[in-house]
């Protein structure tokens, strides 16, 4: 996938388009640019381009992690079976299954699915989400998991025929489809639809398969492993390729997406790659300053604290955030101070306020022109 694509000015919509617009203007492109119906030169992979952009446009998550990254959220990144924050392969397009939800069945465009042999080509398998629950430290840290989930495998038994004993569908003699013809007052109307016997298949069973209860496919619980990049926020998904449900007949299966739900932290926040942390100070640490040692992901470290600090001032440590997931990079930590007044106070303590408080401490400028206006 090039990465200068601009799925939005390829369908001629803007980036606020509804799902209605998207639509409309894929339909129309569609069958402007259809290799059946334009035959200048280019035509095809004009069609191919509008194809694959109303695959990314149209469905939800892909479109919102194209609107977020770009297309370096289909890259690939992050090794073998990565492909980033919502990956996508546009291989994957199955424009057979789009114009019939677009067009109908009996639409035109015979070579992806408008005609006969629909049900028989080969139909990607479908793709699962599965929600990962990760502590702070595993996104942050990165971690391995063994993950059980149900996915569905092509029957042993009638190799995901669903029956057993196959012959040919009487009903459309083998062709899959059946023409209907419709009077009305504006003349006869025909339509060609899957044959409703044998489903589109052109074959029908003696028998229905016992183990797959005539499905061509059972669910089993797999166990796959997954190793899960450090860096990883909630909201982030891990594409296993290939590793889903089984595909129909002979197709290719499905992919796994893992989507990420970290717990929050009792100290730490994450502002994208960056780490927050508020940081207490006593009242003479912030008057006197004061070198304090803090946590961080990475360690305790030592931190300088300046006299005259005040409560909400913030410090930044380069490179001591979270890591990128895709690039490695890591983000900044901000410290916020917070100075606590102390609530509960000896004897000996409140004397010594007492005291303070007799000195000139209203001396600065901020309170100086507070009491102006007194």
């Amino acid at each position: 996938m090039a990465s200068n694509k601009d799925y939005y000015e390829i369908l001629g919509v803007s980036k606020t388009a509804t799902d209605a617009e998207i639509k409309s203007a894929f339909r129309k492109l569609a069958k402007q640019y259809h290799p059946d119906v334009n035959k200048e030169p280019g035509a095809e992979e004009k069609f191919k381009e509008i194809g694959e952009a109303y695959a990314v446009l149209s469905d939800p998550d892909k479109r919102k992690a194209y609107d977020q990254y770009g297309s370096a959220a289909f890259n690939g990144a992050g090794g073998p079976g990565f492909g980033g924050f919502g990956g996508f392969d546009p291989g994957d397009i199955d424009l057979g299954s789009i114009f019939d939800d677009l067009f109908g069945g009996s639409s035109f465009f015979s070579g992806f699915g408008g005609r006969r042999g629909s049900q028989n080509r080969a139909q990607k398998g479908e793709d699962t989400l599965v929600k990962v629950n990760l502590t702070f430290e595993e996104a942050i840290y990165g971690c391995e998991k063994a993950i059980d989930i149900d996915l569905t495998s092509t029957c042993e038994k009638c190799h995901g025929s669903g029956g057993l004993g196959e012959k040919r569908c009487n009903t459309c003699n083998g062709r899959g489809r059946v023409v209907s013809q419709q009077r009305t007052m504006f003349g006869v109307f025909q339509s060609e639809t899957a044959c409703p016997d044998c489903g589109g298949t052109g074959q029908i069973y003696e028998e229905k398969c016992s183990e797959c209860k005539g499905r061509g496919y059972v669910t089993k619980n797999k166990e796959i492993e997954i190793k899960i990049p450090a860096g990883v926020d909630t909201g982030h998904q891990l594409r296993i390729s290939g590793k889903g449900s089984a595909g129909r007949n002979g197709g290719r299966n499905g992919d796994i997406y893992f989507e990420f739900v970290v717990k929050e932290h009792p100290l730490f926040k994450r502002d994208g790659d960056d780490i927050l942390i508020d940081v207490p100070l006593t009242i003479t640490e912030a008057v006197f300053g004061v070198k304090k040692e803090i946590p961080s992901i990475d360690g305790n470290i030592v931190l300088t604290i300046d006299a005259g600090s005040q409560s909400g001032d913030k410090l930044r440590l380069k490179g001591k955030g979270a890591p990128n997931p895709n690039s490695g990079r890591k983000g900044d930590m901000y410290v916020t101070l917070k100075v606590i007044t102390p609530t509960k106070l000896d004897r000996k303590q409140k004397d010594l306020l007492k005291e303070l408080d007799d000195t000139d401490l209203d001396s600065s400028s901020e309170f100086k022109i507070f009491k102006k206006y007194l």
